[in-house]
């Protein structure tokens, strides 16, 4: 294995955790401004769609394989032996109302791996999946839910506004993060709010941003892609003028054609100080524990997106962090967040959409 395994690895315990002051009346008003944003996009779609990451980009099936031989640290939970496990992903991108791909915001990817064994975090009880939710970047953008809902509250109040003055803005916000990287930096913020360059979902590297359980450890975790096809478009760019569902095509064009793999890595927690479990926005430094493979993620040429895989998936399936093993129960302020909210909504575009939303116990298929 390339990479070192860190020599002191935090053990989990509960104590690690700290609730913010009031945090029940923080998720209470998180609920308030998803929900503002669901009844925004239910009235312009009649469809019950996500608060966030309204819009898919790419629904696969493919299989997760479990690295043979992983050293006592990293072999745990599902991780703990050799496996396989069918798996379903989503690629979207953050916005709550459907867009334009113009209006350019930062990816996210969600993946559920189906016929999961074991003791499970709470809320889960009776379900055999494992889901994580991700997005490309290492860092989330605020520190914890409270911060958070700041951010959300701007998100609910542009959601619906108009979208040919969304698509200028982000025309500038992307002028104005090349100026910023020109210079060695980065925003997080610009990015946000519409300054990701115009490229491919599927180059890029993912990211759980928060920590979760790693067994008798703590972790995040990442996405990578591995296999050339996929690693060639990294920052690779995606046309979207007048395809104003260009990363779908872009996504659909290539699993025409060719599969992909990628490698799922873990990043153990050393030290609180400089990994924090409740700042979501600090990054864990890479120097002191790097992120190390223990499965691949495969994907076989396939209908990329179609009709069937979006009531399937789309409307059929909730991608929760907490659809989890104890071994991998999520940590921190923002997941305690999700715990209620992606529970509340998820029930909401059920019943919006007249179509349950249950936990698969085989892999899906399309008709």
């Amino acid at each position: 294995m390339s990479n070192p395994i860190p020599t002191s690895p935090l053990r989990y315990d509960s104590s690690l955790e700290r609730p913010e002051d009031d945090e029940a009346g923080t998720i209470h008003s998180l609920l308030e401004a998803l929900q503002k944003i669901n009844e925004t996009t239910f009235r312009d779609n009649n469809h019950g769609l996500r608060s966030v990451h309204a819009k898919s980009h790419g629904l696969l099936t493919g299989e997760l394989r479990v690295l043979e031989g992983l050293p006592p640290e990293l072999a745990q939970g599902l991780f703990a032996q050799a496996g396989t496990y069918p798996v379903v992903m989503r690629f979207s991108t953050v916005p709550g109302d459907l867009l334009d791909d113009k209006v350019s915001t930062p990816r996210g990817l969600a993946i559920k791996l189906i016929g999961v064994q074991g003791d499970r975090a709470a809320g889960s009880e009776g379900d055999a999946t494992q889901d994580f939710v991700m997005v490309n970047g290492p860092v989330f953008g605020t520190k914890d839910a409270r911060h958070f809902l700041n951010s959300l509250k701007l998100l609910a109040a542009t959601t619906d506004k108009a979208e040919p003055l969304k698509k200028a803005f982000s025309a500038v916000a992307r002028g104005t993060e090349k100026i910023i990287e020109a210079f060695g930096g980065k925003s997080g913020t610009v990015i946000a709010l519409g300054g990701h360059p115009e490229t491919n979902v599927l180059g890029e590297t993912y990211f759980t941003q928060t920590p979760v359980r790693y067994g008798q450890y703590v972790a995040k975790l990442s996405l990578a892609p591995v296999s050339a096809e996929l690693q060639q478009l990294t920052n690779a760019p995606v046309d979207l003028h007048d395809k104003p569902d260009g990363l779908r095509e872009a996504v659909v064009s290539h699993f025409a054609r060719h599969g992909g793999e990628w490698e799922l890595r873990v990043q153990l927690c050393t030290d609180l100080a400089s990994m924090p479990i409740e700042d979501a926005s600090v990054e864990w430094p890479q120097d002191e524990s790097p992120y190390i493979a223990v499965a691949r993620l495969g994907v076989a040429p396939q209908a990329a997106w179609s009709e069937a895989r979006s009531e399937a998936i789309d409307d059929g399936m909730a991608f929760n962090p907490w659809h989890a093993l104890a071994a991998h129960q999520p940590l921190g302020s923002i997941m305690r967040a999700r715990k209620v909210a992606y529970e509340v909504m998820s029930k909401v575009r059920a019943r919006q959409n007249h179509h349950p939303i249950i936990e698969p116990v085989s892999p899906p298929s399309f008709t």
